[in-house]
């Protein structure tokens, strides 16, 4: 039935590479793909910000209702990444308490809901990785309809089955997976950099020089002040 369905994955990312990426902050990995993609400023961390890296299985559900989510926890491998399109609706919560401990006992690497949770004082007490939009006391539906393993897009972010999805206290990104291993390199050299920075200005020895010249580029000049 079309929009009540559930897909197969056809690839993800390895293991290996998201260990790789566990190292570098999202937001080194976000300069990297030139600051266009981002899962939305209003999808935070609801868990303790422990980080969460994984290949994406996702779902499309309708606002409200979880039962499709219900199935995501069965079919998930350890280490996936439970992505839900609930339509940014804050109505209903789409996931609570039980459903995140469940995850967890799987070993599922965490859940992100474009809508609602609920039992948020015992997400955010745990280590867990949740993100979502918003909470509500107001439970979900499990009717359906849904589909899980299709291309979702989370504020005009667009995932497909087994991207790399990457969450930190600054929010989420995804990594398609013909970039993956490429944008590893690159981000992994940005993170350098910025690391050396930092040593910099420890030692008092950041060099700022920089800022002037772009002034003057921009035709400003720096002396006036």
């Amino acid at each position: 039935m079309i929009g009540f369905a559930i897909h197969s994955r056809q690839r993800a990312v390895s293991a290996e590479l998201v260990e790789q990426f566990r190292r570098i902050p999202v937001a080194n990995v976000s300069d990297c793909m030139s600051r266009m993609a981002a899962g939305g400023a209003r999808l935070r961390p609801m868990h303790d910000g422990t980080l969460m890296a994984g290949p994406a299985l996702t779902v499309r559900c309708r606002p409200g209702d979880n039962l499709l989510v219900h199935k995501a926890l069965d079919l998930a491998a350890p280490g996936d990444v439970i992505v839900v399109d609930a339509g940014g609706d804050l109505t209903n919560a789409i996931i609570g308490e039980i459903m995140t401990s469940y995850a967890a006992t799987r070993g599922i690497a965490g859940i992100v809901i474009n809508g609602a949770i609920r039992d948020s004082g015992a997400i955010r007490r745990n280590a867990f990785p949740v993100y979502a939009a918003g909470v509500t006391h107001r439970g979900p539906y499990k009717d359906g309809p849904g589909e899980i393993n299709r291309t979702v897009a989370l504020d005009g972010m667009t995932i497909e089955p087994g991207d790399l999805i990457l969450g930190d206290e600054d929010g989420l990104l995804c990594v398609p997976y013909d970039q993956a291993q490429e944008l590893y390199q690159q981000a992994a050299a940005k993170h350098a950099a910025e690391e050396q920075t930092l040593a910099q200005i420890a030692a008092g020895k950041l060099d700022t020089s920089w800022v002037d010249a772009r002034l003057r580029a921009q035709g400003c000049d720096p002396a006036a002040a």
